[in-house]
């Protein structure tokens, strides 16, 4: 496993085999229901279990794993109920950071932010990105920027942590072509809107949008953990024979 380095200094043990493991679960090789231990993950990664065990006490704590008595651990099992009450929260969230904003239209700071979004969102099809990885975090900024703007930081503290939380899923959204266009656009009316200082449409075209986006993934992680599965069942049975 490749060390990666910031400022200079490699990352600890635990936090190379933490991001290894998160990894893993983002991309179905580990999946929702399969059973773990800290001797299994150890002998993979060449560690004790010293680090293995705080890499996954973090994933833990950040609800992609749970700890089983005595009995190793397991990949969270996919709850969608529990995803759709985190997006609700994040709309409540983001819609009232937007009203703050469409009231401050003329604050210089809510200028600044407006403009800065404008330059990255408000562009013709010719200047926008179409790779997914690097719209998936440019969307994530979008959105933290807009409930930052309002000042309340408990509430930014908030939304960051359903950020983190939603990003299994919601990063799914940005692997079609449609849709990346789609949140172009989506944010280009959501950033008029706000800047025409139109409260109630800036708040229906956020919640429009992030609703939209929430069924897309949904659909999306349907079908890929259905192929994840085949995968894994016929990786079992050639194994087997």
């Amino acid at each position: 496993m490749k060390a990666e380095t910031s400022g200079g200094r490699a990352p600890s043990l635990a936090n190379q085999i933490y991001a290894r493991l998160k990894q893993d679960i983002f991309d179905f090789r580990l999946l929702p229901g399969d059973r773990i231990t800290e001797s299994q993950i150890a002998e993979q990664m060449g560690a004790s279990r010293t680090p293995v065990r705080e890499a996954l006490l973090r994933l833990q704590r950040e609800s992609y794993v749970d700890v089983l008595f005595r009995n190793g651990w397991q990949v969270k099992p996919f709850d969608f109920r529990y995803f759709e009450e985190l997006y609700d929260i994040r709309i409540a969230l983001e819609c009232t950071a937007v009203e703050h904003l469409c009231q401050h239209t003329s604050d210089t700071d809510t200028l600044a932010i407006l403009q800065q979004l404008k330059q990255q969102w408000s562009l013709p099809a010719t200047g926008r990105t179409t790779d997914g990885p690097a719209t998936c975090a440019m969307d994530e900024t979008f959105h933290g920027q807009l409930v930052a703007a309002a000042g309340n930081r408990e509430m930014a503290r908030i939304h960051q942590d359903l950020t983190e939380r939603l990003r299994i899923v919601r990063r799914l959204d940005f692997t079609q072509p449609a849709r990346i266009d789609t949140t172009y656009d989506e944010h280009s009316a959501i950033l008029l809107a706000i800047e025409e200082g139109r409260a109630a449409d800036a708040k229906q075209h956020l919640q429009n949008h992030i609703v939209s986006s929430r069924q897309a993934v949904r659909t999306i992680t349907l079908h890929m953990l259905q192929d994840a599965r085949t995968r894994s069942q016929n990786t079992t049975e050639h194994t087997a024979t």
